[in-house]
């Protein structure tokens, strides 16, 4: 049997990785996901195969996560429960896709995750496996072991020898790519405490960044941010960018209790500053360019955006067909904003933008020269009040 697992060499993956060589005598190819975990992968290779791999493959996605789900996510204005910016969850539909490409190569019997039996991460691999591989077999130790928790799970490792980077002094689970990195389990399982401070990785604290503010211009087309300051970057390299200038300045972490698909409330921390900073830019080029009932039946469907994102359906046809929807909406959405970024905050000081809606005179609070007569406002007020009054006078005659 070859089973193809996803595996980031922390402390699930690896002890799954040991897990599934024991229990099904099986060839175990670890496929690792490059979406910007940086040091996380140094000596990668080397330690799946002493944990027991056959070999190792590593996949640099940088440039195609941001480009080909990042960025459309972004486009869309997704944002799940008013407030996380579903970093984990988009994250998980390509390094799926390219598991599955690498196990139809390598003629795999099965695909293998380390996703808990309780997370939302089980069924955003499986659905993703589903849509693109219906026909190969589904392997989830979380379900199947009699291990039940983390310090099970250290003391695993600790007996077969397998190095991991968390103790049960800092038994965290911390998931990271370009776009954030999340924090959960250990003392964070407890929504009154608050983080440690020695938690974050991305981002300083906000009382510890500069005293000065930083201004920053980001140039859009077409929905997508292509220049920073002026400079031409790719969409790796543009999140890469604002990602260590937002986190100077302490931008983009989020501490949350969210619902979760499976049915139960979670607590998670999230650093993002580089996408925090890109949607709020975006939205800031579209104020000046989206038409008003574009703009607001699009903002009506973001709720439902971001749940298909959250819960794994990004390969379906209902995620596909607001997205073609969106990306019509995006075809004048190109400008320049100027952002002011300043311990933690971020303030608008400026936008403009060659599709522009904005006209000056019509929003002018002086004579505007002909463009708008206020004496039409008079039967406009007239006509939307109409059912008001006629409800008010109804009340009237029943009291």
């Amino acid at each position: 049997m070859k089973i193809v697992l996803a595996y980031s060499g922390g402390l699930d993956t690896s002890v799954i990785l040991k897990w599934l060589t024991k229990q099904y005598q099986a060839e175990v190819v670890a496929y690792c996901a490059d979406v910007g975990q940086g040091e996380e992968l140094t000596g990668l290779e080397e330690k799946a195969r002493r944990t027991g791999a056959s070999h190792c493959v590593i996949s640099d996605l940088r440039e195609e996560f941001v480009r080909d789900y990042v960025f459309p996510m972004l486009r869309a204005g997704a944002l799940y429960e008013d407030q996380y910016l579903l970093g984990t969850s988009i994250a998980r539909p390509l390094i799926a896709k390219k598991q599955v490409e690498i196990a139809q190569e390598v003629g795999a019997d099965a695909l293998a995750h380390g996703a808990t039996g309780k997370g939302n991460d089980q069924v955003r691999f499986e659905l993703a496996f589903a849509a693109l591989a219906p026909d190969l077999r589904v392997i989830a130790p979380w379900r199947e072991w009699d291990l039940a928790g983390r310090a099970d799970l250290i003391r695993y490792a600790e007996e077969h020898g397998i190095p991991v980077p968390v103790t049960t002094a800092k038994p965290y689970s911390m998931d990271r790519n370009l776009f954030h990195i999340s924090y959960e389990s250990g003392v964070l399982e407890d929504p009154w405490q608050p983080p440690p401070a020695d938690l974050f990785r991305l981002t300083r604290n906000p009382e510890e960044a500069p005293d000065e503010p930083e201004i920053l211009d980001l140039e859009f087309e077409s929905g997508n941010c292509v220049a920073v300051n002026g400079m031409n970057l790719s969409p790796a390299g543009i999140l890469g960018t604002l990602n260590s200038i937002g986190g100077r300045h302490g931008i983009g972490r989020v501490d949350i209790v969210e619902n979760r698909f499976v049915g139960m409330k979670s607590r998670g921390v999230y650093e993002c500053p580089g996408g925090t900073i890109l949607r709020f830019a975006h939205r800031q080029v579209e104020t000046l360019t989206l038409d008003r009932e574009v703009m607001h039946l699009r903002d009506s469907l973001l709720p439902r955006y971001a749940e298909l994102v959250y819960y794994g359906f990004w390969f379906s046809p209902e995620r596909e067909f607001l997205q073609a929807a969106i990306e019509q909406s995006q075809q004048v959405v190109t400008g320049t904003v100027r952002l002011r970024l300043f311990k933690g905050a971020l303030q608008t000081l400026g936008r403009k933008s060659p599709h522009s809606l904005y006209n000056p005179q019509l929003a002018t609070m002086e004579a505007d020269q002909g463009a708008y007569d206020p004496r039409d406002a008079t039967g406009f007020i007239r006509l939307n009040s109409l059912r008001l009054r006629t409800a008010a006078r109804r009340q009237q005659q029943q009291a």
